[in-house]
């Protein structure tokens, strides 16, 4: 008898540990799957209510705007326009013609003004095999060597810590176009990586400042 029921009891604390194996399975499973810190998803993004510096100025869909959700926000890419010498309605609104196929989400200009193009919880066509789940910053720029100048780099500061804060991203998610593919966008802040660090730094101290 005593045999008897140490098998039962061997048994039922066979039984619990496998019950408490697939617990803790699930429970890890849950936790690697929740969104991190304060991550946004897109049904979230849509209902972000966007600062007064910001103009908005939504391109039509069925021009470069698809008018297609994005899948997630993972990154913020950070572009230069090539046209130095443009401004940001100029480029919005070359972005707007019918046969354009680039756009990006901002655009910022000579004088530190941001216009959106699209929303941010809508892919734009700025990143290649990345436009699914990035949000995209297009910068002016006074002359060829693509710099930008004091307005402008204060205002992509701004909008960039703007973004990572409602976005739940950090230093670690801003990115240039050069890091996806190789291209030398922007110019000057993939020539030239110290510059580039800095603008990374200056974001992110504003990030912990006023954030």
């Amino acid at each position: 008898m005593a045999k008897k029921r140490k098998r039962k009891r061997n048994k039922k604390i066979k039984r619990l540990a496998a019950v408490c194996s697939i617990f803790m399975v699930a429970l890890l499973a849950v936790l690697f799957f929740l969104p991190k810190g304060n991550k946004m998803t897109i049904n979230d993004l849509k209902n972000i209510e966007i600062p007064e510096y910001i103009d908005i100025m939504l391109i039509p869909v069925g021009t470069s705007r698809e008018g297609i959700d994005l899948e997630s926000v993972n990154d913020i890419v950070i572009h230069y326009v090539g046209n130095p010498g443009t401004t940001a309605k100029q480029n919005h609104d070359y972005f707007a013609n019918e046969g354009t196929t680039v756009n990006a989400h901002f655009v910022i200009g000579l004088d530190g003004e941001i216009i959106q193009c699209v929303p941010i919880y809508e892919r734009s066509s700025a990143s290649n095999h990345r436009n699914s789940d990035t949000i995209s910053i297009e910068v002016c720029h006074p002359d060829e060597s693509g710099k930008f100048n004091p307005k402008t780099r204060e205002s992509l500061i701004k909008l960039t810590a703007w973004l990572c804060d409602t976005c739940g991203l950090g230093k670690e998610n801003i990115i240039r176009h050069y890091d996806i593919t190789g291209k030398l966008c922007p110019l000057y802040y993939s020539e030239n990586q110290d510059e580039w660090e800095k603008l990374l730094d200056d974001i992110n101290n504003y990030i912990e400042k006023e954030f």
